[in-house]
Formats: C-alpha cells, sequence, structure tokens
C-alpha cells in the first residue's frame, strides 16, 4: 500500500512482482526462516525476476520475459526476503536523472521540483518515500551513491565481484569499471544486515565467479 502511495506521488515503481503472497505462506512453513525472513525488498529494474520483463528503460527489451531469477533475487528469497516491486531508471542506465520514455519520470520524493538522481533513482525515490525499507540498486559511476545522496540515504557500492551483477541484456557497452549491485536504506545498519544475507553459501553455489570470502563482522 505504502508503496502504491508513494509511486502515485513520484512515479518510482515499473513493475508489481506477481507471488509475493505465495512465496510469503511457503516461507512460513521452512524451518530454516533467513537472515531477511519477511522482509519485502525493492530491485531495480534491470534485475531480472522470472515472469517480469528487465527493459533497461528501452522499448527492444520490452517483449523479453525472463524465464528465471537472477542469482541476487534467488539469494534474496533463500534468506527470506520477498521481493515485490522493480523501480525506474534512466534510459540505458548512463544517466544521473531517472526518466525513459516508458515509464516517464521519476520525482524526488523530498522535493518534486528535483530529479532523485540515477541510475538507480526509483530505489532512492521509493525509500526515501517510505514505500519501501530496503532496496536492490547497482552503480557502475555513481548509480548507488547519487541517489543515496539526492535522497538522504545510506548506499554502498561493494568491491568488484564481490557480488555479481546481472548480465547486461545488451553488450555495446562495456564499461572499463567494475558495475557492482548493492543494498540502498535508510540507514548503515540494513545495509549490513543485506550484506551478510548476501554473502552466504547459498550466493557462492549459485555463482561460482564470486570469491567465497564470508562477511566479516568485525570489519
Amino acid at each position: 500500500g505504502e508503496a502504491l502511495e508513494v509511486n502515485r506521488e513520484v512515479n518510482c515503481v515499473t513493475d508489481f512482482i506477481h507471488g509475493c503472497e505465495d512465496q510469503l505462506q511457503k516461507l512460513k512453513k521452512q524451518k530454516d526462516k533467513g537472515l531477511l525472513y519477511g522482509i519485502p525488498i525493492s530491485i531495480k529494474d534491470h534485475i531480472n525476476c522470472k515472469g517480469h520483463i528487465s527493459s533497461g528503460g528501452m522499448v527492444k527489451f520490452l517483449g523479453q520475459v525472463k524465464e528465471e531469477d537472477s542469482v541476487i533475487v534467488q539469494v534474496l528469497k533463500h534468506q527470506g526476503a520477498i521481493p515485490f516491486v522493480k523501480t525506474n531508471i534512466p534510459q540505458t542506465m548512463i544517466n544521473y536523472d531517472c526518466s525513459n520514455l516508458i515509464f516517464g519520470q521519476t520525482l524526488n520524493p523530498l522535493n518534486h521540483q528535483k530529479s532523485p538522481g540515477g541510475s538507480s533513482g526509483g530505489e532512492g525515490a521509493l525509500i526515501a518515500g517510505g514505500g519501501s525499507i530496503l532496496g536492490i540498486g547497482s552503480d557502475v559511476a555513481g548509480s548507488i551513491r547519487l541517489p543515496s545522496s539526492f535522497c538522504g540515504l545510506c548506499g554502498l557500492k561493494p568491491t568488484g565481484n564481490r557480488i555479481r551483477p546481472p548480465a547486461c541484456s545488451d553488450r555495446t557497452f562495456v564499461p572499463p569499471v567494475t558495475a557492482m549491485l548493492g543494498p540502498m536504506a535508510r540507514d548503515v545498519d540494513s545495509l549490513a544486515l543485506c550484506m551478510r544475507a548476501l554473502l552466504c553459501e547459498e550466493m557462492f553455489r549459485l555463482d561460482p565467479t564470486v570469491p567465497p570470502i564470508p562477511f566479516d563482522e568485525e570489519v
């Protein structure tokens, strides 16, 4: 409900992920609840979810429904989280604003005359507006850090290859800097909890390219 309300104001959600209720019922029956049990999580548009598109803000990808969840979504679900919405991005994601010709312009919930930043702008707007408590963005050159800054949030771009990003839909642009998925939230503790949950055996099993280095509690 909160997400719908925020979306009406600032246009930050591109899709609601069906099957949330079913997933919650399944989770209730599991003995091992996971570190993120029952937490609804928003995810950036280009992260693949089974049965949904990953548009990248581009019309050419609108017909391509994804057949499986990306590794990060599988791991989030394994830890009891419930991915519930996908959030807006600028076209191609190479932009510090947040608009495209499919879903339109996302506004900053703190000031509708301002941009939420990009490219994880839908995440920034939704979390800052109170529609999500934890989200997954991605960052090459500021795409988590800028919207976090513009929207008064905390965000983390992890070390390169710590969590592998989803494969780009289009390989015409290969950045010289490692693209990274990372958490966005209202406080640092939430970022730490998310990283602790992601850096687990399930992540290392599903993606052998990720170095199997667990979360360092001391650091």
